[in-house]
Formats: C-alpha cells, sequence, structure tokens
C-alpha cells in the first residue's frame, strides 16, 4: 500500500494546489545493468512459470528449522501475525500445499517477458473468446504491494466473459521489481518510470487507445500513465485514490460530521470518514509501520525476510488479515481464511519467495519517497480522462467524491461498494468487474 498523504496527518501546511500542467512529460530511461546499449531487443517472449525438486527441497528444509516465538495471550493480530495460528499456516504449507499444482494453475493463462528500458517486463495477456456482435476492449490491470498479478486471477475470467456486447482483452504486467518482472539495477525507479514503461508496453502489443485498472500502488501508476498520455487513456478506474490537501478537504473535516452536504459529503462518507481521529490518524499509524521501515531502509529489513520463507509469510500475510478488515486484529487466526483459501494466500507468498523479489518490492517505497511525493509534478497535474472510483468499505482510507473531484476532472462514476476492503480484485472480483463494467458502459455510451 502507499500512503502519500500521510504527512498531512502531523499538520504540514495545507498549501498543496493542483496546478495547470496539462500532461506528465513521457521521457526515457535505462535501468538495466551497466551502460545503455545503442539497441534494445522488442521483441516478445512466451514466457512459463517453472520449479524444480531441489528449490521445493530448499524450502521445505527451511520451514524446517524455522524458530518460533509464542503469542501472548489473547493478542489475536494486534502484535502482528499471531505466532499461534502461524504455526498451523505453516503446517498446511509443509505439508499440503502444492507448488507444483499451483504452477500449473499459474500457467493456465498465457505468460510473456520483453524488454523494456533495460529491464524484462513479465506480463499476463489474456483475450475474450471471439463471439459475434460483441465489442473487445483493452484494459490493463496493476496490482500493488504485498500482492501480485495473481491477485486478478478471479476477475479475469469474469472480464473476459461477453457483458452484453462487451469484453476485455486484459494484460496484467508485473510492476519492475516484482515477482517475475527484473528488478531495477539503478536507484530512483519510481511510480513514474513503472507508469512509462507500461505505456510502453501497451504500445507495444499495438494499442492505442485502452482503459486502466489499479488499487494500491497500481491505482498510482495507472494515474500516471493517464497524466502522461490522456490521448491514449479512454478511462481510469481506481479501487484506491488519495486526494490532494487543501481548503476544501480542510472545510470538509470541520463542517462535515454536522452539515456534511454543504461541503459535498453524503452521509455514507460521514460514516466511513469519521471520527476522523481514530478512523484515519490512529488506525493508520498501527498499520503504517511497515511503511517507514520500506521507505527507509527496505534493504536491512528486506535480508531477513527474503532468507526465511515463514517470516516472509508472517510479513506478507498479516496486511492480508488487517488491510481486508481491520477489526480482524482481534481475531486469532487474523480473519485470514473468511475472504481466502490458504492455497491461494500461499501461492502470492510462493511468487515472492521463488523470485526473491521480497527486497526490490520493497525498494519501491524508497524511491517513491526520496522526496516529499506533494512536490513531485504527478501532484500537480490534473487527471483529465473519464474517471471511476470504486469505494470499498473496508478500505485503509476512503476519499469521497467531493475530494476526488479536486484532481479528477471528469467523473464518470463513484460506487459506494456494499463489502470488501483493499484486495479488491482478490476479495470481491464479482462486485469490482460489475463496477468496472458500468463503468466502462458509460464512457463507451452505450
Amino acid at each position: 500500500s502507499w500512503l502519500p498523504q500521510l504527512p498531512f496527518l502531523w499538520g504540514v501546511p495545507w498549501s498543496v494546489k493542483v496546478t495547470q500542467v496539462k500532461t506528465i512529460p513521457l521521457g526515457d530511461g535505462w535501468w538495466g545493468a551497466g551502460e545503455k546499449p545503442l539497441s534494445e531487443d522488442d521483441k516478445i517472449y512466451p514466457f512459463q512459470v517453472q520449479t524444480s525438486d531441489e528449490e521445493i527441497q530448499d524450502l521445505h528444509e527451511r520451514i524446517d528449522r524455522t524458530r518460533y516465538t509464542d503469542a501472548l495471550e489473547d493478542s489475536g493480530f494486534n502484535y502482528g501475525f499471531n505466532a499461534t495460528y502461524l504455526k498451523t499456516v505453516v503446517s498446511y504449507w509443509r505439508h499440503k500445499f502444492d507448488w507444483k499444482k499451483q504452477v500449473a494453475m499459474l500457467n493456465k493463462y498465457p505468460h510473456f517477458k520483453t524488454k523494456i528500458e533495460g529491464l524484462d517486463v513479465h506480463f499476463v495477456h489474456v483475450r475474450p473468446p471471439r463471439r459475434e456482435n460483441q465489442m473487445v476492449l483493452p484494459l490493463m490491470l496493476v496490482h500493488g504491494w504485498p500482492g501480485s498479478f495473481y491477485e486478478f486471477y478471479k476477475i479475469l475470467p469474469i472480464l473476459t466473459q461477453n457483458h452484453d456486447g462487451v469484453a476485455f482483452e486484459v494484460i496484467c504486467p508485473s510492476i519492475p521489481g516484482y515477482s517475475f518482472s527484473e528488478a531495477p539495477h539503478k536507484q530512483g525507479f519510481d511510480s513514474l518510470a513503472a507508469a512509462r514503461v507500461f505505456l510502453k508496453l501497451m504500445e507495444r502489443l499495438g494499442f492505442s487507445e485502452f482503459y486502466l485498472q489499479g488499487g494500491d500502488w497500481g491505482s498510482l501508476i495507472t494515474t500516471n500513465m493517464a497524466q502522461m498520455k490522456p490521448q491514449c487513456v479512454k478511462g481510469l478506474h481506481l479501487n484506491m485514490f488519495m486526494s490532494t490537501r487543501g481548503f476544501k478537504v480542510l472545510l470538509s473535516l470541520i463542517i462535515g460530521p454536522y452539515l456534511p452536504f454543504l461541503v459535498g459529503l453524503t452521509w455514507e462518507d460521514v460514516r466511513r470518514l469519521f471520527p476522523y481521529f481514530e478512523k484515519n490518524v490512529w488506525n493508520l499509524l498501527k498499520e503504517s509501520g511497515y511503511m517507514h521501515i520500506q521507505a527507509t531502509k527496505p534493504d536491512t529489513a528486506g535480508c531477513a525476510v527474503n532468507d526465511s520463507p515463514v517470516g516472509l509469510a508472517a510479513y506478507l500475510l498479516e496486511k492480508f488479515s488487517t488491510w481486508t478488515d481491520m477489526r480482524n486484529r482481534d481475531l486469532a487466526d487474523g480473519g485470514l481464511e473468511r475472504k481466502f483459501g490458504l492455497d491461494e494466500l500461499l501461492t502470492n507468498v510462493m511468487i515472492y519467495w521463488t523470485t526473491r523479489s521480497i527486497v526490490s518490492s520493497m525498494r519501491f517505497y524508497k524511491e517513491n519517497f526520496k522526496s516529499n511525493p506533494d512536490n513531485r509534478v504527478d501532484a500537480k497535474t490534473g487527471i483529465i480522462v473519464p474517471v471511476g472510483f470504486a469505494a470499498f468499505p473496508a478500505e485503509l482510507m476512503h476519499c469521497p467524491k467531493a475530494w476526488a473531484q479536486i484532481r479528477c476532472r471528469n467523473i464518470y462514476s463513484y460506487t459506494f461498494m456494499p463489502r470488501g476492503g483493499h484486495f479488491a480484485a482478490f476479495e470481491e472480483p464479482h462486485l469490482l468487474a460489475s463496477d468496472i463494467v458500468q463503468f466502462v458502459r458509460k464512457v463507451e455510451d452505450f
């Protein structure tokens, strides 16, 4: 997750404004090892996820050597991943989880790699079945942390179905440094660089116009893509968004709890936002420790979880508990299996483990927080493409439509989702897909 607004909670002046910068310059970059060559292979190659007996044996040996600690009595997940329940998860991982079976499942969709700005960029590309009288629209889905392209495996078959004459051709890339996309070899690879790489990917695939969808880091990356090439982005659908600061936001925090309609809020906004300190300061302080570590010294903490599979599982899966519903902190099992199966949770962990990508994924925070995010060009650039929001009730922070309108000039849809949290496509694929479809139909005007 990314929380670029967090500094405002500490009283940073409310002075940031969206300027009249119309687009962000596309630019160029080189993130490969060594010097940039005169030419780069631009071909697209098929790719398959693979494993080996040696890889699985090494995992099992490391699991067997794990040193556990004892959980505090009645602590639930309030101190982090409960050590007692962790033993249950790890026992399943060691004795019942079938990685080879999950690898076969991952390969049921076509995977590819292509070299962009010196990096092997991995992506899944799924086309819908051919049908008569069907409009096929290209759609890129972008994940975040601690997720992966695998988050979208439940929603892919839904989006590629026919929805009253509309179906999607879906592209799911892995952010460089995550899973099967090569990690940058140089400092500075932030969301703007990722956006540029993904724009080049869509161009290489032959798409001049397309839709985008993202949550977590994916929401920032896809927003940056829309800011760079609005002429190519037919619509931007988000399930996480951070508004800019300003007088309108400050005024709504003062008046909103009492007279919400005077400041553009609804009673549902009031229910989700207030009491503001409890929901947007105290709760975030409880949940944002990881961010401060990863935005400052990712390699230090990263070396531990890169070496210990059980440590990695605890570090990642804790987020799938609390970010799905913060009330899960009070449960002994973190409520993990209320929304997810252990096979799918451990598959995401295995993607990080087998690719050794946890450290490079953590570095993405460092690169995006090297300076004040509010001073970046994207924070001062409006969003002019059609935008749709799916506001899930258990998301880490709620952004009312009135706040989103400060940056977004063209909001086509804003939906209060009935249930779900941070990992929307993973938790509620049917709800998210339905909202994407209705948004696209509004943009296409049919």
